[in-house]
């Protein structure tokens, strides 16, 4: 049976701001998006305005507390990450990713790849979006595409930047994992902690799949996020690269550095397909950005509107696989039916005014 409650964030300064006193719902917000996300294995919802929670509901058993697999919405904090490192002088994105993995240097067009592009997904490295392979494995996969021509959406350029990233750190003589360097520079000077990191058989940390947060843990990383990376009136990140995570490319419009826009796209791959936000630019505001990940988890941050979401459900292989094949058609998903109300509620003017 659906619960709703109102519950108080522990306290989270940006910009000056604190988390406050939670509110009930208000018009039927949280009951509308539950009502949506609940027949389709939706366990929890969760809406802040200001930083402060508008509700949260917990559906199919979930309990306050329980902390679940997030999947792909692990693949935004490697943008995060990026952005940290440029600050403290380890990267530029458009540094080539050879660089730093030699091992890339002696193919010519691996040579040509960017981190820029290798973060865009338009490095020309395809691969599998399941599982994650290890580091080594990603690195010595063949590139099938001219670097920058096409999306590819896969688990391999975000387990070759974790290799990237490792590198960088033990040259400049600090710890190696790129998931604590995360930790470290970011989650922990905004409170924020995962309940688990999931690794490879090799253990090396799944880069882009392994985080698993409780809702109002991934809620608070969305405020940040909202924040511009400033905290207290200081910039945890480069604020430029900060902002060039938010710029689709040609080839995927849709796709920034890891975050999802809701722009219209030529993009024709599935992933793309299912985060349908680009079909109904007009009536989105332009600056929601997102991360995504399998069985429609979902963190939207929509800084005009004063607002992050976040939506988790259950995941398994049987679901999964139906989904691909689009049958359980009843059970599909759509980003805009879910968020819809939300927006009616809170920002009710397209194109990034706030209600």
């Amino acid at each position: 049976m659906k619960r709703t409650v109102a519950i108080a964030l522990a306290a989270l300064s940006l910009c000056g701001c604190t988390t406050a006193t939670a509110a009930t719902p208000a018009n039927g917000t949280c009951a509308a998006a539950s009502a949506y996300s609940a027949p389709r294995y939706g366990v929890t919802v969760l809406v802040l305005r200001d930083g402060k929670v508008l509700c949260q509901d917990f559906e199919n058993g979930a309990t306050a507390g329980e902390a679940f697999p997030i999947f792909s919405g692990t693949k935004s904090f490697n943008g995060i990450i990026a952005a940290a490192a440029v600050q403290d002088g380890l990267l530029t994105l458009d540094e080539p990713v050879s660089r730093t993995i030699s091992e890339w240097r002696s193919d010519p067009a691996k040579a040509a790849v960017t981190i820029r592009q290798l973060l865009q997904l338009t490095s020309g490295l395809g691969s599998k979006a399941f599982p994650a392979p290890d580091f080594a494995e990603a690195i010595a996969m063949p590139l099938n595409a001219a670097p920058g021509a096409r999306f590819q959406y896969g688990a391999a350029p975000f387990q070759v930047f974790g290799e990237l990233m490792r590198r960088k750190l033990v040259a400049a003589g600090r710890p190696g994992d790129p998931t604590l360097y995360l930790k470290a520079r970011i989650l922990d000077p905004i409170g924020v902690h995962w309940s688990d990191w999931r690794r490879t058989p090799a253990g090396d940390p799944m880069m882009d799949q392994g985080a698993v947060f409780t809702a109002d843990q991934w809620a608070l990383f969305g405020e940040f996020v909202r924040h511009q990376g400033v905290l207290n009136g200081h910039a945890l990140v480069d604020p430029l690269t900060f902002a060039e995570l938010f710029r689709g490319t040609s080839a995927n419009p849709a796709y920034g550095v890891t975050w999802w826009l809701p722009k219209a796209t030529p993009a024709e791959d599935v992933v793309t397909a299912r985060v349908d936000l680009g079909r109904y630019e007009a009536q989105l505001p332009a600056d929601m950005v997102a991360a995504a990940g399998a069985g429609d988890q979902r963190l939207f941050v929509i800084p005009s509107c004063r607002l992050t979401v976040v939506r988790q459900a259950r995941l398994d292989a049987v679901r999964l696989r139906a989904a691909r094949r689009g049958a359980d058609e009843e059970r599909q998903w759509s980003d805009f039916a879910f968020i819809k109300p939300i927006l009616d509620a809170y920002c009710t003017k397209p194109n990034g005014a706030a209600g």
